[in-house]
């Protein structure tokens, strides 16, 4: 197997002893992208975390890496999706039965799936397993961690400039150690830019996975936020973010930001992509795509990768053409985080 080297970075071991018991009943649902329909041990299997494939953010983000798996390997990919209140027996359950069917590799979309994914590739060393956002121990592991702090810095400063108002805000769907990654990031390149710049920062739960999938709540937390006059309004959210920017677009002048996946260019946002000034983009398409391929080139990959900014793991979005005007001073920070320049803080 080939063996990508161990990072140390603290904030990845943090999210993944962090797990919280969230999410209830499972679904048996599959979509299988290959056309053959046979047996599962020709192709990968991906489980979602709670909002599915079509949240326009990261699950969808993985399930693009997924179909271009499928494309190009002429595979099936079996996907499943977790539903709210589920307990780590449930994500094992899911597990095992897409392993026992013979898919490979098995991955875990999302931070709750940590404790599953360790617990079955124990179980299961022949298969390949990859776990999104989360660290998880074994041999046959493959952790994809990202650099979410540097590509929210970005946004960070895109706001700053952006801002007529002065005042930016931050919503964040549940209040843990990855999210609070997104947080902090953004601050710091709001106030590093413009530190006149006034950031609020809300969470809709703070030990709810219910975060990821509730659209009405963060709609109701950016409304709250645009009487308060703030005109820019980065939500990491998961699915809940849809919410957040249906109502920013309902005010003139109101600015966007959406994360994960480059938001302005996902279908079921289509008429709001006027107010969607960037989004601040985590590969996971491109984690989930370099497994699959290591896998069906028998090379399968193990240990933890960070997906960061140096190399293009992270990044932030220009459709649009909303940032063409500060282009320059985005460059400049990206240069700065690369160079090393600019050390972006990982907690509030």
């Amino acid at each position: 197997m080939r063996r990508v080297s161990r990072l140390a970075a603290t904030v990845a071991l943090t999210t993944a002893l962090a797990l919280t018991a969230a999410c209830g009943e499972s679904s048996t649902e599959s979509n299988n992208s290959g056309e053959n329909g046979e047996s599962g041990a020709q192709g990968a299997a991906i489980a979602f975390d709670v909002g599915g494939r079509d949240d326009h953010s990261f699950n969808e983000s993985a399930a693009a890496g997924g179909d271009r798996a499928a494309e190009e390997f002429g595979i099936e990919i079996e996907t499943r999706t977790a539903q709210n209140e589920e307990t780590d027996a449930d994500r094992v359950q899911r597990l095992e039965s897409l392993a026992q069917a013979g898919y490979n590799p098995v991955i875990g979309v999302g931070y709750l799936y940590g404790n599953a994914i360790a617990t079955v590739a124990e179980q299961y060393p022949d298969t390949t397993f990859g776990v999104v956002d989360a660290v998880a121990e074994g041999d046959n592991v493959y952790s994809m961690v990202f650099a979410e702090h540097e590509a929210s810095y970005l946004a960070g400063v895109a706001a700053a400039l952006k801002s007529e108002s002065g005042q930016v805000g931050f919503i964040g769907g549940v209040q843990n150690p990855l999210i609070q990654k997104f947080e902090a990031g953004f601050v710091q390149g709001v106030t590093d830019t413009n530190p006149d710049v006034e950031v609020s920062v809300e969470y809709l739960y703070t030990n709810d996975d219910r975060g990821f999938n509730d659209v009405a709540r963060a709609k109701e937390k950016a409304n709250g936020m645009l009487g308060r006059g703030i005109d820019v309004i980065y939500t990491a959210a998961g699915q809940s973010g849809a919410g957040s920017i249906e109502e920013v677009a309902s005010v003139e002048g109101a600015w966007a930001i959406g994360v994960d996946s480059d938001q302005y260019q996902q279908p079921g946002l289509a008429e709001y992509q006027d107010s969607i000034l960037t989004s601040a983009v985590k590969g996971v398409d491109v984690a989930v795509y370099d497994l699959i391929q290591s896998v069906q080139n028998e090379e399968p990959l193990t240990g933890t990768h960070e997906y960061n900014l140096a190399e293009n793991g992270v990044s932030l979005a220009t459709s649009g053409g909303f940032i063409d005007d500060i282009a320059d001073q985005i460059q400049a920070a990206t240069d700065g985080i690369v160079s090393g320049e600019i050390e972006v803080a990982q907690t509030p």
